[in-house]
């Protein structure tokens, strides 16, 4: 049976051009050029699909799609615009268009999204019962293991963004330094795209060379050159239907890139040694920790396929920009951990906290967890302690052990006779380490918080003689 499909667009020419190229391929079309005349024909009349123009005379896609989908929820709808908005776009996908797609319009392109329209559908009709049904409330998305949500400000606008684009079928950049858990969000994405019950495959762009890229990534026949004693399926092929994350893509050689950007732009492939192009349907999210913009005006990354995969693109922000968020995670780490290893640690001390907020990361998420696995092997008791931290973490929490600050002020204020000066003295030192205790021990905002420069408050800790815990 035939998939009806209504075409609703105010230019008359493009409109019949649409709807020959489509009666062409086996659909049965109908057309209107306003806004209520299409309304008017889809109560008369069911069709699976719309494919409707943004800007119309009376009306605009958005209030048309809000009025589908409220009145017939088994249609999808396709927008067309010559308005290239990557925030509108995010927008009607939500309200729960298909896709968003700009003019100039390409027959092959709109084919395959009307195809692929139908098929999401259909599935949706037959699985949900509630066609174009997408996730409605934050509970609905699935986190990926190793991902955590964080309190944070800059961790709910990571959130925020992941949530927004995972229902679409957009390429996505993912930025970030090394660690911060680009491949985490990836999986994040592709469990709450329409594709979640399909493959989700992982490259290591940075480890290949320029022999093994193409059979990497397209696969090769048995016997299509030496050292090939079987066939392989490449990660495009084995992704098909679901999402390839390509990581460290700025690594890629500029001859490789070339290849990549012609399987991207017509969407298949071929194996190596074989004459047979297969048909791809893949989501490609690339991630990098290189900023791909200066690598374009090095010549080291190609333009055209920089563009091609930056439809959107998500920062992750380094593991010491978020704050308090930085326990959350040390807490689900170490939940992890003892699972691991049979273990019941309970949490960390005041100084290990101390520590992490304070310690640069320069590892992020990655040394995090590292970092927990391995205080948690060597802790007997039920709580971490600083002197099981690497090195590098234990010197810099010294300075900033609360437990030792406490104690020596204690100790001190006792032994004073309460005269005017150490009154004084008491005074001032209670002021500094409430200070303290308010930043979490971090010296620099205690001493923009006490108006005094940090070289005059380490002076003024020294003086207690907090070094002397050291």
């Amino acid at each position: 049976m035939k998939k009806k499909i209504l075409i609703v667009d105010d230019e008359v020419n493009i409109g019949l051009l649409l709807s020959k190229f489509l009666t062409r391929n086996g659909f049965e079309v109908a057309n209107a050029i306003t806004g209520a005349s299409a309304l008017d024909i889809m109560t008369n009349e069911a069709f699976d699909l719309v494919l409707c123009d943004y800007r119309l005379d009376d009306t605009d896609g958005r209030e048309i799609l809000i009025k589908i989908k409220e009145n017939y929820p088994t249609t999808g709808v396709i927008i067309i615009t010559g308005y290239s908005d990557i925030k509108l776009a995010v927008e009607l996908i939500k309200l729960g268009a298909y896709d968003y797609i700009t003019k100039p319009l390409y027959p092959d392109e709109i084919l395959n999204t009307i195809n692929k329209a139908l098929e999401t559908q259909r599935a949706l009709n037959e699985n949900k019962g509630r066609p174009g049904k997408k996730h409605e409330t934050e509970s609905d998305y699935v986190n990926y293991t190793e991902y955590i949500d964080g309190q944070s400000e800059v961790s709910a606008t990571l959130l925020k963004q992941i949530q927004l684009i995972a229902p679409t079928s957009y390429s996505i950049i993912l930025t970030g330094k090394s660690g911060t858990g680009k491949e985490c969000v990836a999986k994040t994405i592709h469990l709450n795209s329409l594709r979640r019950d399909k493959p989700f495959v992982a490259m290591d762009c940075g480890s290949l060379t320029k022999e093994l890229a193409g059979s990497e990534f397209f696969g090769h026949e048995k016997g299509s050159f030496t050292g090939a004693l079987y066939t392989k399926i490449g990660h495009f092929e084995q992704a098909n239907g679901g999402t390839l994350f390509l990581d460290e893509i700025g690594n890629l050689s500029y001859e490789i890139q070339a290849t990549l950007l012609r399987t991207v732009q017509e969407r298949k492939v071929k194996r190596i040694g074989s004459t047979k192009e297969i048909d791809l349907d893949v989501r490609i999210i690339v991630a990098t920790n290189e900023n791909l913009v200066d690598n374009i005006g090095k010549g080291t990354f190609r333009e055209d396929l920089f563009h091609r995969f930056n439809e959107f693109s998500i920062h992750l922000p380094s593991l010491k920009k978020r704050g308090n968020d930085i326990l959350i995670f040390a807490d689900k780490f170490l939940a992890v951990a003892n699972q691991e290893l049979n273990k019941n640690i309970k949490g960390f001390s005041e100084g290990v906290k101390n520590c992490f907020l304070n310690y640069s990361w320069p590892g992020n998420v990655r040394e995090l967890k590292n970092v927990i696995r391995r205080v948690s092997l060597l802790t007997d008791g039920s709580e971490i302690q600083v002197d099981v931290l690497p090195l590098e973490l234990s010197n810099y929490a010294k300075d900033f052990d609360r437990e030792q600050i406490l104690k020596q002020i204690k100790s001190k204020h006792s032994d004073k006779p309460k005269d005017l000066k150490n009154a004084a003295q008491e005074a001032e030192y209670d002021t500094i380490l409430g200070v303290l205790k308010e930043t979490n021990f971090n010296k620099t905002k205690a001493a923009q918080i006490l108006n005094i420069d940090r070289k005059t408050l380490y002076n003024k800790i020294k003086a207690i003689k907090i070094e002397d815990q050291e």
